[in-house]
């Protein structure tokens, strides 16, 4: 599933355009910007879905570093540094990995 399905390519693009600056990544105006904020519950869910590269049931760190290719294959790579700061943001439970609750709630923070 693609998420031009779910969310608009032209709000993708400006997003990934707007932290495509190394270490300029914040997920709540990523979000914002890229219409999740203001979809409904289910599609949150389709987004987590597709982010969920392995099919686990959650987005881990691996996964967390490449999240804006999950938007569009030219997004680029998240930084450690941002990375960690989007794992330790999302991971209510502090087991190291996104659960789509998790998910859900850091979207619509």
């Amino acid at each position: 599933m693609a998420m031009s399905g779910i969310l608009s390519a032209d709000d993708i693009k400006k997003a990934l355009d707007a932290f495509a600056a190394v270490d300029s990544f914040d997920h709540k105006k990523f979000f914002e910007m890229i219409g999740l904020k203001a979809k409904s519950a289910e599609d949150v869910k389709r987004v987590f879905t597709v982010l969920d590269a392995d099919n686990s049931g959650y987005i881990e760190e691996e996964e967390l570093k490449f999240v804006l290719k999950g938007f569009a294959k030219n997004g680029r790579d998240l930084t450690d540094k941002e990375t960690k700061s989007f794992l330790k943001a999302a991971d209510k439970d502090g087991d190291g990995k996104i659960g789509v609750d998790e998910f859900a709630a850091l979207v619509k923070e």
